[in-house]
């Protein structure tokens, strides 16, 4: 089984990063709690249900079905320690309070456009 394969864990995943609770997207779709359970252990969910989660949760179905905790946690990590490194020059009056959720799904969705650059340009060359 490879990582791509179990859709479930990652809209739990997400969900939980999203701090959603499964009684609220439950309700956002009009389902049980039960259902979102249900949906969250399945390892395929049909394109519909997919669709009507992707946007329950501010996100694209192709970016919950890509969806690598992994880059997504070192692409933050990264991020905080350039602030960190950074940080005499910023102004201190600078408003900090941002939605750390926000953020993620805003670098993971850059890292997905970025992931299909690089397809293009690989499938550019292959057919040359």
């Amino acid at each position: 089984m490879t990582e791509t394969a179990h859709i479930g864990r990652k809209i739990s995943r997400i969900r939980e990063l999203r701090g959603m609770k499964q009684e609220t997207m439950a309700e956002e779709l009009g389902l049980s709690q039960q259902k979102i359970s249900k949906i969250e252990q399945s390892e395929t969910v049909d394109e519909e249900t997919l669709e009507k989660v992707a946007k329950a949760l501010g996100m694209s179905p192709e970016a919950i079905e890509k969806f690598n905790e992994e880059a997504v946690i070192n692409i933050i990590s990264n991020t905080f320690t350039d602030f960190k490194d950074n940080s005499s020059g910023i102004n201190q009056n600078c408003d900090l309070n941002f939605n750390p959720i926000d953020k993620i799904v805003e670098l993971y969705e850059r890292l997905l456009a970025s992931e299909r650059e690089k397809n293009e340009l690989l499938k550019k060359n292959t057919k040359a």
